[in-house]
């Protein structure tokens, strides 16, 4: 069952809240480390101590381990600080019985450092109301239990920091369990007025603490959107006269964010914008020799129009990408750009700084590998020769970027430079430009993905697009909102220019649909990358590439066209947008919760959000069940642990299909049939029944 949740604000006006006051941790035993109630994993917590990490709205589970022996209750607090400095208590609730493991919701509404620490402490009331109910019923101690309850009331109405009119409520009560019979006795301990009382204002005993943890919350867009890549080459690019292909500009990409927005996009991310090399430039298709017409990989930066704070002279000027940017701001886009630390042979960094490179015993300098693929044309930076100086131009080139009016990077390969240098730079640059946001393209193994997280990257790229089946992606979703929540913030992309799943591959548009749905919903954060919506399967042979790779040449799409011969996916895409804005319990990551279907490629899970945390008063609760099987029609049962959203099994419910409009009236049982040519995917919205 869920902990009870409260905001933040709530807290801080409601009668529950306890009276502040700093706890002394009751002492024990000289050199012992384990306090008087034992205090164990308190979360949110991060690997090697650095900050848990939420964004501004977010609800965050603040949960910890605390038991003692015997049979006494205990009773565990938060003690909150805002960054502020505006200190809070709220009361955790137990989870599963057995567990002694507690939490308590809370929204963090304001950007900074929280800070927290956990308070367990023995709950005489509760334990003497237990004892009393059973052994005075029994017949069994009553004079002892009686008299006993008396000086906890009189203990009790002596704390100075209770109210008034509470003090002589309690104070009376101990006079009167001083001469109560046993009938008396009883209807005090099972009394429901000083069960709530003592909820709020427990008389505590044996108080032990953790250690004081911080949360660092970020702003919204640090942890929520949607986002949509495309080369700023291809909008708008153009055939000449001869055949060639004339590049799209800064002004030309611009007329593409209308629809780009429109879709319900809120980031647009553009690769590189950068001069590029023409030594070893490759060509179409990634081969090693490109034509004179062809422009390049972009990640081959620079040459002698500049480098990395230079833009390429066929999409413009500097003042024509801040116009970008300002028109993306006018789309109500943002623009995030790429921030790839390597150089093109032709790059002014290899002859003004050789020593930023490797070379290699023949006086060569080395260039980038990631077997089986080679990159001539783009030379890996070597940070160990000198790191004060590359960590100098570096945020040189950062503090250029924001100037221009970017806010967001997304970090190409950061797993092949030293975590050291991004723990430092993300530091230093968010110190001074707090809603900076940086995504790491880290398509690498766990524990790098993670440290780059734990280290300060806000977003990162994860296994998403090779994670296709039911189990797989039952495990892999689960991780995501448990295991790694407190810092690791999943941008589920569909695809990118490298990444052409076989899914995809040989799928049909079911695959795209079930894809799009699920990273819409699974996380807060997911990107497309352009032409997904024109269903571009066909991979260059051998590879996980699309064939006419837009890293290497121009695309001329007519999305447009495409959209009104009912040919594109781009109104579904809307759609999911349109949900995603509806339904804020879509934009967490730590509620979603794996439920069972009796077929083993029909997936099903769920985001809840209560009622306190949405802002309309209600609930909001989203139902996915997605037939992941892009070639077949799956007829199973589903069953669902309807306690997440507060049913109780068995009880009826209504569900509606956000996608079709259609509505069922639904148990913890349900009938599916999802049929991949038609409706692969259920987006269902619960509903109470009137």
């Amino acid at each position: 069952m869920a902990a009870r949740t409260v905001t933040r604000s709530e807290a801080l006006r409601s009668p529950a809240q306890i009276p502040l006051r700093h706890a002394r941790p009751t002492a024990v035993a000289e050199g012992v480390r384990t306090g008087r109630i034992p205090l164990s994993d308190p979360r949110p917590s991060v690997p090697g101590g650095f900050h848990a990490k939420a964004f501004a709205g977010e609800v965050v589970p603040f949960r910890v381990i605390a038991f003692r022996e015997g049979h006494d209750r205990i009773g565990v607090h938060l003690r909150l600080t805002a960054p502020d400095g505006t200190e809070s208590l709220h009361r955790l609730t137990p989870l599963q019985d057995g567990t002694d493991e507690w939490q308590v919701l809370i929204a963090l509404d304001a950007r900074g450092t929280w800070r927290y620490r956990f308070e367990a402490f023995g709950d005489d009331f509760a334990t003497w109301a237990h004892a009393a109910a059973v052994k005075i019923a029994a017949g069994v101690d009553v004079a002892v239990m009686t008299a006993a309850g008396a000086e906890l009331f009189a203990r009790a109405a002596a704390e100075k920091d209770r109210p008034a009119a509470e003090r002589r409520r309690l104070a009376a009560a101990a006079s009167d369990l001083g001469r109560a019979d046993a009938a008396g006795a009883l209807d005090t301990a099972t009394s429901p007025e000083f069960s709530r009382l003592f909820a709020q204002r427990p008389l505590r005993s044996l108080i032990s603490a953790t250690e004081l943890q911080s949360v660092l919350v970020e702003r919204e867009r640090a942890g929520v959107g949607a986002w949509y890549e495309f080369f700023p080459r291809s909008e708008g690019a153009k055939r000449a006269a001869d055949s060639r292909i004339v590049s799209g500009t800064f002004r030309t990409a611009a007329k593409r964010l209308a629809a780009v927005a429109d879709m319900g996009f809120e980031v647009v991310y553009l690769p590189p914008i950068h001069p590029i090399g023409r030594t070893h430039r490759k060509g179409r298709n990634n081969t090693l020799h490109a034509g004179d017409d062809e422009p390049g990989s972009p990640w081959a930066i620079g040459g002698a129009e500049g480098g990395h704070d230079a833009v390429h002279p066929d999409l413009g000027t500097l003042a024509d990408f801040r116009a970008f940017v300002r028109s993306a701001q006018t789309a109500g886009l943002e623009v995030a750009l790429d921030l790839a630390l390597q150089a093109s042979p032709d790059h002014p960094w290899v002859a003004e700084h050789p020593e930023w490179f490797t070379t290699l015993p023949d006086g060569s300098i080395a260039y980038a590998e990631n077997p089986p693929k080679k990159y001539q044309d783009i030379y890996p930076i070597n940070f160990d020769n000198d790191p004060q100086g590359i960590c100098a131009e570096v945020l040189r080139i950062v503090e250029h970027w924001i100037a221009q009016g970017v806010r967001i990077f997304r970090v190409d390969n950061p797993h092949t430079k030293p975590l050291w240098f991004w723990e430092w730079l993300i530091a230093r640059v968010t110190d001074r430009h707090p809603d900076v946001v940086f995504l790491a393209e880290a398509f690498t193994r766990p524990a790098p993905l993670r440290a780059l997280a734990a280290a300060g990257f806000q977003q990162s790229y994860t296994y998403f697009t090779w994670r296709n089946t039911k189990t797989e992606l039952e495990e892999f979703l689960t991780s995501l909102a448990s295991e790694t929540a407190d810092y690791l913030r999943p941008n589920l992309f569909v695809n990118t220019p490298d990444i052409l799943t076989e899914y995809l591959q040989f799928g049909g548009r079911a695959a795209y649909r079930v894809r799009a749905a699920l990273a819409a919903t699974a996380a807060p954060v997911y990107g497309v990358y352009a032409g997904y919506e024109l269903f571009e399967n066909i991979a260059r042979p051998g590879s996980e590439e699309n064939i006419d790779n837009e890293k290497y040449e121009y695309k001329l799409r007519d999305f447009a066209a495409a959209e009104r011969d009912g040919d594109s996916l781009a109104p579904f895409l809307r759609r999911l947008n349109e949900i995603r804005r509806a339904h804020p319990a879509l934009l967490q990551l730590r509620n979603l919760s794996v439920h069972w279907s009796d077929d083993d490629a029909v997936l099903v899970y769920s985001k809840h959000l209560d009622a306190a945390f949405t802002g309309t008063g209600a609930p909001d609760t989203i139902l996915v069940v997605a037939n992941v099987d892009p070639h077949s029609v799956r007829e199973t049962t589903v069953h669902l642990d309807t306690r997440v959203w507060g049913i109780e099994p068995g009880d009826a419910f209504d569900v509606e299909d956000l996608i079709t409009g259609q509505v069922w009236t639904w148990t913890d049982h349900d009938y599916v049939r999802l049929d991949a040519f038609a409706e692969p995917v259920h987006i269902l919205a619960v509903k109470e029944r009137s």
